[in-house]
């Protein structure tokens, strides 16, 4: 759809998106085996709430609770755990089966390595993390729009931490700098550019374990899968997941969902490329939703969204202040940037657009989405 077809600077639709088929996320099997090995693993609750399902007007609602995530309360340590360890095991040229964690600080313990990454948050903590149970060394670099709690929750972790005056790209570039000009440093970040592209797909495997586990609970909940998901978009590596996951050309057609990206109006990257027709960067401002706050979207991620992404919605801060506020009225903590999920359905299905926005949003299992099943990463909980 060009731009003067989708002239709502808020919002994509694309219903072909179905028809897009991809690879599937190999060896997301090996992930999740390596995840159910680290101390405290258990899947995150899958949780129903019929409020949200009588407000929306739709079958089931169901929200995927991130503030549960071993005691991180994100889901960022799926893709660094798991990125960190292959990259360790490839700089050792190590067997790939040696993904244990007493394995990984065999290597480091026999060569040091210091893990570095840019960061709006959740995803260096995560990096630290990792580096703390392998016994590396950690650099996180953030932007100084980071709030100085989760700049302070970071180095709790072990790590350095660099500030930088700037954008979360200008962090990125930082990060690039650093791990340069570490002698073991190893660069552990969740964003693709042209030769830089292993690791990104690495975070992006990992994050398959919260696809899978979602898998098995609409089954446990005899729901058999789901019409619609909705996940908020930073620089696109968690929705390249996501389509990828629901995508594979070894999936049932018939039971692919619509997959709705939610981004903060003031750095909405992936709504202004798919608008664009093409991959660009935007000018980002200060927003609640810190974890989304990206200008460009990730370059490994692009043509999986390009390619399968359904639809791409903006919200503003109000709207995921009040989304949190609700999660938290029907017992779910969330942040602003996992609670931009509700905040972006709301926006899709809600009010006086809601006729043209479901002309674009039609599923596949069942009639409509009015007896459909709708599934909202919460991809953080509310740090207090």
């Amino acid at each position: 759809m060009s731009p003067a077809e989708n002239p709502d600077p808020t919002w994509f639709t694309r219903p072909a998106a179905r028809d897009w088929s991809c690879s599937a996320l190999d060896p997301h099997r090996d992930a999740a085996r390596f995840h159910r090995e680290l101390p405290g693993y258990r899947p995150t609750p899958l949780l129903e709430r019929a409020e949200f399902a009588a407000e929306l007007g739709v079958g089931r609602v169901f929200v995927k609770d991130e503030s549960q995530r071993f005691d991180l309360g994100a889901f960022k340590i799926l893709g660094a755990s798991w990125a960190a360890a292959r990259a360790l095991i490839e700089r050792e040229q190590a067997p790939p089966g040696g993904t244990g964690l007493a394995d990984l600080h065999q290597l480091v313990a026999d060569r040091p390595a210091t893990l570095v990454t840019a960061t709006d948050g959740n995803h260096g903590r995560a990096v630290a993390r990792m580096a703390r149970l392998v016994g590396a060394a950690a650099h996180i670099v953030v932007p100084d729009v980071v709030a100085p709690d989760a700049v302070e929750r970071i180095a709790a972790e072990g790590a350095t931490v660099s500030v930088v005056a700037g954008s979360y790209d200008e962090a990125v570039d930082r990060a690039r700098t650093v791990a340069d000009r570490t002698p073991d440093g190893l660069l552990i970040q969740d964003t693709a550019w042209p030769g830089y592209d292993r690791v990104p797909a690495w975070i992006v495997q990992g994050y398959s374990t919260l696809l899978t586990e979602i898998d098995d609970q609409l089954d446990a909940a005899g729901a058999g899968g789901c019409d619609l998901i909705a996940v908020p978009v930073g620089v696109g590596s968690l929705a390249q997941t996501v389509v990828a996951h629901h995508r594979s050309a070894d999936r049932d057609p018939a039971r692919r969902p619509i997959v709705l990206s939610v981004e903060p109006d003031t750095a909405a990257c992936v709504l202004a490329s798919l608008q664009a027709g093409h991959s660009v960067s935007v000018p980002t401002a200060e927003t609640i939703m810190a974890g989304l706050n990206c200008g460009t979207v990730s370059a490994l991620a692009w043509p999986v969204l390009a390619g399968g992404l359904d639809a791409a919605v903006a919200v503003t801060d109000g709207e995921a202040r009040r989304a949190v506020s609700d999660l938290a009225a029907a017992g779910i903590s969330s942040g602003p940037s996992g609670a931009s999920a509700l905040a972006g359905v709301r926006a899709a299905l809600d009010g006086s657009a809601s006729a043209a926005r479901r002309s674009g949003l039609t599923p596949r299992r069942a009639r409509s989405l009015d007896d459909g099943v709708i599934v909202l990463l919460s991809t953080e909980g509310r740090h207090r």
